[in-house]
């Protein structure tokens, strides 16, 4: 947000924060957030450069299309376990899998 945009909303009463303070996460709930997000990322980014469909990656994880779709959109039903199965699943490498693990380290340090 530009800064003067921030001052004239601040000047109103307006506070302005970030989703873990809206939400009131502690530190351990806003990195498991981070942490999912990057491995989200990660599944999708990994399917598309192999160019799997999420119908090939469902058959891959002998699971469905829309499960998939569920774990691409962040759907909180998802576990961490199924979002880690789906990126192996979908072909990425230890150091795919690494790089969403750091990716979320730098996001949450």
């Amino acid at each position: 947000m530009k800064t003067d945009k921030l001052k004239r909303l601040q000047a109103v009463g307006w506070k302005i924060g970030s989703a873990e303070d809206f939400l009131q996460l502690s530190d351990e709930e806003a990195q498991l957030v981070a942490l999912k997000l990057s491995l989200i990322s990660a599944v999708k980014e990994s399917r598309i450069k192999r160019k799997l469909s999420q119908i090939d990656l469902a058959q891959r994880m002998k699971s469905s299309q829309s499960r998939i779709a569920k774990i691409e959109a962040g759907d909180p039903s998802v576990s961490l376990d199924l979002i880690v199965r789906a990126l192996i699943a979908s072909g990425a490498t230890t150091r795919d899998i690494q790089a969403a693990f750091t990716t979320n380290e730098r996001m949450a340090g």
